[in-house]
């Protein structure tokens, strides 16, 4: 994840993988808490890649975006890498 992470924050529907990812989204965190590790983790562990525009996570859209399961995690974020690619 170190200096690979904060490039989900530059496509569609990465910033999103990264709350609804099973290790974040079921992690035994309040939703306020999980927003703070996200937003200290993308600066720390890959900051080269945090967009100008970076928004901190709020605990709100944490816990909206945990209501949200990903069915199919490794197809998810095969396509968010492949658009990275692109």
């Amino acid at each position: 994840m170190k200096d690979f992470v904060g490039k989900f924050l530059e496509v569609a529907g990465g910033r999103e993988f990264l709350v609804r990812v099973p290790g974040s989204a079921n992690a035994a965190l309040s939703d306020a808490r999980l927003a703070e590790v996200l937003n200290w983790m993308l600066p720390n562990i890959s900051p080269a890649d945090i967009p100008a525009d970076f928004a901190p996570y709020t605990a709100a859209e944490v816990a909206s975006l945990r209501r949200q399961p990903l069915a199919d995690v490794e197809a998810v974020r095969a396509a968010l890498v492949e658009k990275m690619d692109q």
